[in-house]
């Protein structure tokens, strides 16, 4: 086979195998919902079990992507995901708060094969196609929504046990469909005998900081805002599980397969342009979306007059889907930047932006749990979102749009490299 035959090979079974991944990784966003019923959980035990898997698939990103700089991804990510099986199996088996947490740490290492993938094909594209390609491959967190599609059924039909052994087979054909459509090429592996603490120091470029921060919002809120929503619509609007996670796929459905479009848009106008109209939609949206059911009565001449405000489910879910495709461009755009200004350290920063990442979707189900705990109110989880965003928009602001002159006869384009 050509080497352009093997990269397209490699970026489509890498795809597959990110999408089954993420799948795994976002199962408790569904079966949590019956698990909640049968063990009496509040919202914040709620929040944790569906952040725990987060948690590992996040810690595990950076010495991941130091082993695909050195290893490969190609063995790397099959070892992977042949480590998860065992332990998505015995999901199904669990019947205690605590087994769910301790399980749940084994599954969430699917959740760490972005920090494989990323590298393993950007390294197979030429640089003016590799924002493309890692979109391509990134919208493999459509696999949140398709198990929006499939969870749902399986609880309905068999409960909720029959979704984890069904998870854990189609992970092993995952494995073995990789294995045998991927490839390997040494002249990609980066030999280093440098130490994971010593990768952490990138933390200390005020770059990387600020990736993270961005990250942390489009992947991370995308994480959260996808295991949260089901049972929000389930809550809010009084929908049975299926139609609800139905619901919820309008917004987790463009947030992964888009991103191969925010690939191409950051490509053709730059990273930083994306990254800034991105946080500005994102803005609009969370802002509208946190105002709770509110009914307020105001004394008119005639008498008392009672109004009601609040969004219906088909403006929240459409506000959901707007939300989501900014995301989707955004998570495309944040490693654009990446692959722009560390091309020889791909696989250390990109661990580390997703680390960041992957704790804001860890943090953020919790943070949900704990202000419907104390508030009692919905949409609180979309205030807090709302505050990150606007933290990072003034942060954008003042460190890179307020420094470029766009109107004038100096105006430069605009692009990261001016």
């Amino acid at each position: 086979m050509t080497k352009k035959g093997q990269a397209l090979s490699v970026l489509i079974v890498s795809t597959l195998a990110f999408t089954v991944c993420f799948m795994v990784w976002m199962m408790f966003g569904v079966i949590g919902i019956p698990i909640k019923k049968a063990l009496g959980l509040n919202a914040t035990e709620f929040g944790l079990l569906t952040a725990t898997p987060v948690l590992t698939g996040s810690l595990i990103r950076v010495p991941l992507g130091i082993w695909t700089d050195k290893y490969g991804g190609r063995i790397v990510m099959a070892l992977l995901m042949s480590l998860t099986v065992p332990a998505i199996w015995l999901m199904s088996y669990a019947s205690a708060y605590w087994h769910f947490l301790a399980i749940g740490l084994f599954v969430g290492l699917a959740g760490g094969s972005f920090s494989v993938g990323t590298p393993y094909v950007a390294r197979w594209f030429p640089k003016n196609q590799q924002g493309f390609a890692m979109g391509i491959y990134g919208a493999g967190n459509s696999g949140a929504a398709v198990n929006k599609f499939v969870a749902p059924a399986l609880v309905v039909a068999f409960g909720w046990a029959m979704v984890p052994q069904v998870y854990a087979a189609i992970m092993l054909g995952t494995v073995i469909l990789f294995w045998f459509f991927s490839y390997s090429d040494p002249t990609h592996l980066v030999p280093s005998n440098v130490k994971f603490s010593d990768q952490l120091k990138s933390l200390k470029d005020p770059k990387v900081l600020k990736y993270c921060q961005f990250y942390s919002i489009v992947f991370g809120g995308y994480v959260a805002l996808s295991l949260w929503m089901v049972q929000y619509y389930v809550g809010e609007f009084g929908l049975d599980i299926r139609s609800a996670a139905l619901l919820a796929a309008c917004f987790s459905l463009p947030g992964g397969v888009l991103r191969a479009a925010g690939g191409w848009m950051s490509d053709k106008w730059g990273a930083r342009s994306v990254t800034w109209w991105v946080l500005w939609v994102s803005w609009i949206c969370l802002f509208l979306l946190s105002y709770p059911q509110t009914d307020f009565t105001i004394a008119t001449t005639s008498g008392p007059a009672t109004f009601h405000i609040g969004l219906n489910v088909y403006a929240f879910t459409g506000l959901m889907f707007i939300l989501g495709i900014a995301f989707a461009f955004g998570k495309a755009s944040v490693f654009k930047y990446i692959s722009d200004d560390y091309t020889d350290n791909i696989g250390t920063i990109s661990g580390i932006v997703g680390l960041a990442g992957g704790l804001g979707g860890f943090v953020l189900p919790i943070m949900f749990g704990v202000l419907m705990d104390l508030t009692g109110i919905r949409s609180s989880a979309f205030m807090l979102m709302f505050g990150v965003v606007w933290v990072s928009l003034i942060w954008m602001y003042w460190t890179e749009v307020r420094r470029t002159e766009i109107l004038g006869k100096n105006a430069t384009p605009f692009n990261l490299h001016n």
